[in-house]
């Protein structure tokens, strides 16, 4: 009795160690599998226009989609009017991720569809320290105050900058200086102290040479960005891969880490 006992214990033991050498096979199978997985896309690749002011977090997305993926991703990145007219003229491409829903309409007949990412909000900045004492938009219309906007036809802040300055009336009593062509330069000129005010996107004003003016004065012209999949795109299985991506945590932790607010 004593004999059966002792080899039910040795049994017993055996199917253990078996058990867990089993188990970690598993598992390193299903880590291969996932190596595999990530890497399935490695060959392909994506077409994507950007808007200039979403450079650097988009930038960011696509490198680590690459990096997961094997998925080569060429972008182009310029002001709204130019990523149309190539949209349009060329008639290819696999995603569009522009600056506001509006933005869309031009190509509209290349889009299948589209899902909001994050919210484009404008903001007021002025230079460091505040030395104009501007408080609001409306400040922007006394003497003495340089301002740089956005192209009001070619891109996303600049048709909102001239909505927002026309709705109060003050439009044409604004010193703009200059216009340009896309929201990087808007803050540029404003950083190196060739102008007083801009109106530009939130995540586009930073650096300590200027700040955020805190007003409510361009809370009704906050815009969504979308990702606008494109009837011209021909590697369907990456774009899907793609945009299921967008909807990753880590994705979504790019962009906030860059100061947008993400649409949930």
């Amino acid at each position: 009795m004593k004999s059966v006992k002792n080899w039910l214990v040795v049994l017993l033991v055996m199917g253990i160690i078996i058990s867990l050498v089993s188990g970690c096979s598993s598992k390193a199978d299903g880590a291969q599998e996932k190596v595999a997985e990530s890497q399935s896309l490695a060959g392909q690749t994506l077409f994507v226009y950007c808007g200039a002011g979403m450079t650097k977090p988009f930038g960011e997305i696509a490198d680590k989609f690459k990096t997961e993926t094997g998925c080569e991703m060429e972008v182009v990145y310029a002001n709204a009017a130019q990523l149309q007219n190539q949209i349009n003229t060329t008639g290819e491409g696999d995603l569009f991720i522009a600056g506001s829903a509006d933005e869309l309409a031009p190509v509209k007949d290349f889009v299948t569809k589209s899902k909001e990412l994050v919210k484009h909000i404008p903001v007021l900045a002025v230079k460091s320290g505040n030395p104009l004492g501007i408080s609001g938009l409306n400040d922007l219309a006394k003497e003495g105050v340089e301002v740089v906007l956005g192209d009001g036809d070619a891109t996303p802040i600049g048709k909102i900058a001239n909505k927002a300055l026309t709705d109060l009336g003050i439009l044409s009593n604004v010193n703009v200086i200059a216009r340009a062509a896309t929201a990087p330069e808007i803050f540029n000129a404003l950083s190196v102290d060739e102008c007083d005010a801009i109106i530009v996107w939130k995540e586009n004003a930073t650096g300590s040479a200027t700040e955020i003016v805190k007003t409510t004065d361009l809370d009704t012209y906050v815009k969504k960005v979308p990702a606008a999949q494109l009837s011209s795109s021909k590697n369907t299985e990456a774009l899907d891969a793609f945009m299921t991506f967008l909807d990753s945590d880590s994705a979504k932790a790019i962009w906030e880490n860059y100061g947008y607010e993400v649409v949930n």
